[in-house]
């Protein structure tokens, strides 16, 4: 485990989408974290960035001024009675897993969620992600079900865990 380091978190920008691809393609290559297999280009992430620049918050967290983790969200449903449920994810550079980055990012995307109006924030993560599970279970996500053979990854039918957590006013 990496010790933990001072970091300091902020909302992400166009401009960090370099660094938020190369993390991102880390999670793509472990198979741990997404059903995704097409590694993302930094165009893809800035046209992502900018297209939920106003609707839907992302951080980044860094140290000594380099980006080593981000969380972001995406819209749940285009249905208008969702319009206050994101999904979220979370992603640390491989260097940087353990460290404390990924609570600096959940923290700072919780923040920026509740700000905006957001009463939920859910998420789905492989069972044996041991690490994402912990650290959705110390920022209080609860685990409230199983999808049982969601997706296949590399031919493989895998199970998500389905976690959630409320905000603002739901939270009450």
């Amino acid at each position: 485990m990496v010790p933990s380091v001072t970091v300091t978190a902020r909302p992400a920008h166009p401009d960090d989408s370099a660094p938020i691809a190369r993390i991102y393609n880390e999670g793509i290559e472990d198979r741990v974290a997404t059903f995704e297999t097409d590694l993302r280009t930094a165009a893809q992430v800035r046209t992502l960035l900018e297209d939920r620049r106003d609707s839907h918050p992302a951080v980044v967290v860094e140290h000594g001024g380099e980006v080593i983790a981000f969380a972001w969200t995406s819209p749940y449903s285009d249905r208008p009675c969702y319009a206050g449920v994101a999904e979220f994810s979370v992603y640390v550079a491989r260097e940087a897993r353990g460290s404390g980055a990924g609570r600096a990012a959940m923290d700072a995307l919780l923040a920026a969620c509740e700000a905006g109006g957001f009463w939920k924030l859910t998420s789905r993560i492989f069972p044996e992600n041991a690490a994402s599970r912990r650290l959705c279970e110390r920022v209080g996500f609860s685990e409230i079900g199983v999808h049982r053979r969601h997706a296949r990854l590399d031919g493989s039918w895998r199970d998500c865990v389905v976690v959630e957590r409320l905000l603002g006013e739901a939270a009450h």
